[in-house]
């Protein structure tokens, strides 16, 4: 398709011009937006070098919000969590100089492991989301699940000879984020399975886990101790433990919040 060009345009037929070609050349961003630019821009008295730029840059900007809302999407997290929505405060446990050096990604780019360890509603969770999200915003990309679905997975697809194709998916993913590992005991046949995944990925792709059982009591989850042994290797080698504590973040935020009431009547 070939667009007419034409000398001495009218206002109306170059907003036409450029909302035609801004459809052929799939530019949404500059298509939707491109009127209050060029107003900004003789405001402003821009080049039409500065001009141009503007137009590009925000064009390359909400492509890249795009990209990231879709990785975030295809993470598959149950809901939002951010770092910036963490009260710190509440859970002194969690050191926030450490989270924000794990927000750069570093440890995603090296390979390597992180264990979020601590009772429910201390923030493993939370963290383990809030920092999938910001992997999946900064270009990687990202899985979430719970170990027990990730494993009945598992089966069904070794049971349908699909088990090297499912492994092969779950390995691709630069960051695999396994939630709730060590709440219920798997079988051998479970246990073994997930081993395969987490070799698949051995300093290849990363794996960040929340489980609220210290690797001492990982034998209730994986009954065999030798599997048990080479699945705490796998997860802690060159890798960050972060321990969440006892106290209930969740629960202290809720007492607080059931307080101020009481002190402002």
């Amino acid at each position: 398709m070939t667009l007419p060009r034409q000398r001495g345009l009218t206002e109306q037929a170059a907003d036409a011009a450029i909302d035609s070609a801004c459809r052929l050349l799939r530019l949404p961003s500059i298509r939707n937006e491109f009127s209050d630019i060029a107003d900004r821009a003789m405001k402003d008295q821009m080049t039409y070098r500065g001009f141009l730029a503007e137009l590009l840059m925000t064009e390359c900007d909400d492509r890249s919000r795009r990209r990231s809302e879709r990785r975030i999407k295809a993470a598959g997290f149950p809901r939002e969590k951010s770092l910036r929505a963490f009260d710190f405060d509440a859970n002194p446990n969690i050191d926030a100089a450490t989270i924000h050096t794990l927000a750069s990604c570093e440890w995603i780019k090296k390979s390597q492991p992180l264990c979020l360890i601590g009772d429910s509603g201390t923030g493993k969770s939370h963290m383990l989301i809030a920092l999938g999200t910001e992997a999946a915003m900064k270009g990687y990309r990202v899985r979430y699940t719970l170990a027990t679905k990730l494993v009945n997975e598992l089966v069904e697809a070794a049971d349908e000879k699909q088990l090297n194709k499912t492994i092969a998916r779950y390995g691709r993913v630069d960051l695999l984020c396994i939630d709730e590992l060590g709440y219920m005991e798997l079988d051998r046949r479970g246990a073994e399975l997930l081993f395969q995944v987490l070799t698949e990925r051995e300093e290849k792709n990363s794996v960040a886990i929340a489980s609220n059982e210290s690797f001492g009591g990982w034998t209730k989850t994986f009954t065999d101790p030798r599997l048990c042994a080479a699945i705490v290797d796998r997860l802690t080698f060159n890798g960050t433990i972060i321990e969440t504590g006892t106290d209930s973040y969740r629960l202290a935020s809720t007492r607080a919040r059931a307080e101020e009431p009481a002190k402002t009547g």
